[in-house]
């Protein structure tokens, strides 16, 4: 059971991170939902890879961003 408290822990460490990593990567997500919004208009379903170059920046920035946190 311990083991399973312990991940929970760090789960919720990371999250409190979130608004400040999701703050120092404002520019990746607003292009990454440009994006999203742009090529689901008319209630059409999101494509596979479509924002793939949007998302890998956005997710680029989220891991550069918690690696300066964790220094």
């Amino acid at each position: 059971m311990s083991g399973s408290s312990n991940v929970w822990i760090r789960t919720r460490e990371k999250l409190r991170l979130f608004p400040e990593l999701f703050a120092e990567c404002s520019l990746e997500a607003a292009a990454y939902g440009k994006c999203v919004a742009a090529t689901t208009t008319n209630k059409q379903e999101l494509k596979k890879d479509l924002c793939a170059k949007e998302f890998e920046a956005l997710k680029t920035c989220f891991t550069n961003a918690a690696k300066k946190r964790s220094k």
